[in-house]
């Protein structure tokens, strides 16, 4: 639940006005890791891959998503 307090500050700063350069800067959503969009791509695993993947992840101190991408730069060289 949204406070009292916390729908005051938000009423407090829009009045006071954005900084549309500053709120440009930030961006929106994941940064991109390269100049071309990504794309998503649906897997489906069983629930047996996917402990492994996570297992194999976690070891490399990796996400599950990098994992994945390693795993497949492997496979295509």
């Amino acid at each position: 639940m949204v406070s009292e307090e916390q729908i005051q500050k938000w009423a407090d700063e829009a009045e006071a006005g954005y900084d549309v350069e500053e709120l440009q800067r930030q961006g929106r959503g994941r940064p991109g890791r390269g100049a071309e969009p990504m794309q998503v791509v649906a897997v489906r695993l069983t629930v047996e891959e996917l402990d492994a993947l996570d297992l194999a992840a976690a070891k490399s101190d990796m996400s599950r998503s990098e994992a994945i991408r390693a795993a497949l730069a492997h496979f295509a060289a």
